[in-house]
């Protein structure tokens, strides 16, 4: 399976569309989309427990677009730093910020501002902005220092990375000694052809 784009795809390119598109996804949540979002897709198809995300700001909720539900994949215990890789809009990082608790740590990780700024208002509104932190960045390059973190998630990112031997090497870099990877995300049972793989508006479909 191929885990790096291929000579001369244009990385910028598709960074940019695929910040556009979730610009658009954190501006207009409800408008039209090829993917499912919100916290009743969350619920219904993704396994979450409604009860919880009813307890999250609708500014988290509302433009959601995981693709599955990171966070049964294994425990986050209290006082844990967690690192929520492409955290999108927070849902994700403020489940997880509510199970680390007042003596832990949450940072998310975006390159999209409309969705940092729907982060960190859903954080200040859940009274969590004590122990969560937004940081603008990439999954190639994340601002998190090493040996830093406990347990990293990702919903749904990874499959846009352009290096994933890179951005993997990243979640490796911070986690700790013992750290732990709870993956949700999207992957395809053949190998792409080479014109696929070449295209830039069908990465970032």
């Amino acid at each position: 399976m191929a885990t790096t784009c291929p000579v001369g795809f244009n990385i910028d390119r598709l960074r940019q569309l695929v910040r556009a598109e979730y610009d658009r996804v954190a501006r207009e949540p409800g408008a039209n989309f090829h993917f499912h979002r919100g916290p009743q897709y969350a619920a219904q198809m993704l396994g979450y427990d409604a009860h919880e995300l009813a307890l999250i700001p609708e500014d988290s909720t509302a433009a959601f677009a995981g693709v599955g539900n990171p966070q049964k994949i294994g425990p986050i215990e209290p006082g844990e730093t967690i690192l929520d890789v492409g955290c999108g809009a927070g849902m994700d990082l403020l489940l997880g910020a509510r199970l680390t608790g007042p003596t832990g740590r949450a940072i998310g990780v975006d390159m999209t501002p409309a969705m940092i700024e729907r982060a960190k208002r859903a954080a200040l509104k859940a009274g969590l902005w004590e122990n969560i932190e937004v940081r603008r960045g990439m999954a190639e390059e994340l601002p998190v220092d090493s040996d830093s973190i406990d347990v990293v998630i990702s919903n749904g990112v990874l499959n846009l990375s352009a290096d994933k031997h890179r951005s993997f090497g990243e979640v490796y870099r911070v986690l700790r000694p013992g750290g732990r990877f709870y993956l949700a995300d999207v992957v395809v049972q053949r190998e792409l052809s080479l014109a696929a793989r070449s295209d830039v508006d069908l990465w970032a479909a």
